[in-house]
């Protein structure tokens, strides 16, 4: 008996639960929008005890200055997850924080390390309507996924890409090969790379006001 094709259809409901940090400036009692900084940590800081993310990160950075300028949102992945599996709750936890508080739209910017900086590839890639600049650091891509191609989805979003020169983790030659193809896809792309870093190459990117300053200049367009 020969095959024959089918198609099957059915609506499936789903629950999730996702724990994060909230950081807002001081200034936003006076309902001042204020930019925000979307953050996805790596792969160590997993689990369901938020206060693991402030050890890395611009959670850290937050730590350390109170009265930092950005609203910032700062997921934490469950045990056994990445953030590519997580790219419906991200946006649906993102779309809430923006209702409840006082956010520049134009003004959202995405950023993660390791894990996260593959998270912060590949979410940018699928939505970069929802993004006025991406920072990736030290992350890469998934084969898988069909990147580097699917990376031009990023074409009209500036991104700024960080990576060690040493680091053994997640080549260096990821960032390049996701920055090449997204230069040849007309996009605006940079790459710093860390000539005496490794793996961790968030401590000295984060700590840098530089990066907040350009981050501060990249608005989406509408």
């Amino acid at each position: 008996m020969a095959q024959t094709a089918h198609t099957f259809s059915r609506r499936v409901l789903r629950s999730f639960s996702l724990d994060y940090l909230l950081h807002v400036p001081p200034a936003h009692a006076r309902r001042e929008r204020h930019p925000l900084i979307l953050f996805l940590h790596g792969s160590g800081e997993r689990g369901s005890d938020p206060t693991k993310i402030k050890s890395h990160g611009i959670p850290l950075v937050v730590e350390q200055q109170p009265d930092f300028p950005f609203i910032t949102l700062a997921p934490q992945c469950p045990e056994h997850k990445t953030w590519i599996l997580l790219t419906d709750v991200l946006l649906l936890l993102l779309d809430e924080v923006m209702k409840r508080h006082a956010v520049d739209e134009a003004r959202v910017y995405l950023t993660g390390l390791s894990m996260g900086g593959y998270g912060a590839w590949h979410l940018g890639s699928e939505h970069p309507e929802r993004f006025a600049a991406v920072v990736p650091v030290c992350g890469g891509f998934d084969a898988l996924l069909g990147y580097p191609e699917r990376v031009c989805g990023l074409r009209d979003t500036p991104v700024w890409a960080f990576h060690g020169a040493k680091d053994k983790v997640v080549p260096p030659s990821e960032s390049r090969a996701l920055v090449r193809q997204l230069r040849r896809c007309g996009g605006n792309a940079q790459l710093t790379i860390y000539p005496d870093l490794g793996h961790d190459c968030w401590t000295r990117t984060y700590a840098n006001p530089a990066l907040y300053a350009w981050l501060l200049q990249q608005r989406r367009k509408r």
